[in-house]
């Protein structure tokens, strides 16, 4: 009776290894960069949007070189997004209160997909929090519209360019 138990066990803990390495042999990332710019008459306090920045995906080239295709796409997430700002150069994040990004399509409604309530004080670079959003379909497609929502904290004397760096996580189906 152990023998059968210890076969059952070890059988088990073969398969969960095993469907644990298949998912990450058809897993692979998609990073995609990206700039925007905070006006220097933007007002100071309230959350509100910027200008939304449409993206060209080039998913089909990338399932294509993760030997997949889109209709086996099963699993898409956002990975990181991490904000750096680009120009000027010398300033650091101190302006910002809070940001929040939003995904959205022509065929699907805007989603949430990262943010930071609390903005670090002397930061140069930020680590936004994902939401872990089901983003499939944003990515399978053609394009997808990123926009951002903004608090200052203080006001902005001269435009900020920000470069954005996401990274999204994709798992394909193996049949």
């Amino acid at each position: 009776m152990n023998k059968i138990s210890l076969a059952v066990v070890v059988l088990f803990s073969f398969f969960a290894v095993a469907c644990e390495k298949v998912d990450d042999l058809l897993t692979f990332y998609m990073e995609e960069e990206e700039t925007f710019t905070i006006e220097s008459y933007f007002p100071v306090g309230t959350l509100v949007p910027l200008t939304p920045i449409t993206i060209t995906t080039n998913s089909e080239e990338t399932f294509k070189n993760n030997k997949t295709r889109a209709e086996l796409v099963k699993d898409v997430t956002l990975n990181r997004l991490n904000l750096t700002i680009t120009d000027p150069q010398e300033e650091n994040f101190n302006f910002l209160k809070k940001i929040e990004i939003y995904i959205s399509s022509e065929d699907q409604a805007e989603v949430m997909i990262a943010y930071l309530e609390e903005v670090p004080t002397n930061a140069t670079t930020l680590n936004l929090k994902s939401t872990n959003a089901a983003l499939d379909e944003f990515i399978k497609g053609d394009t997808y519209n990123i926009r951002t929502k903004a608090a200052l904290a203080k006001p902005v004397s001269r435009n900020i360019t920000i470069k954005a760096d996401m990274r999204f996580k994709v798992t394909a189906d193996p049949i």
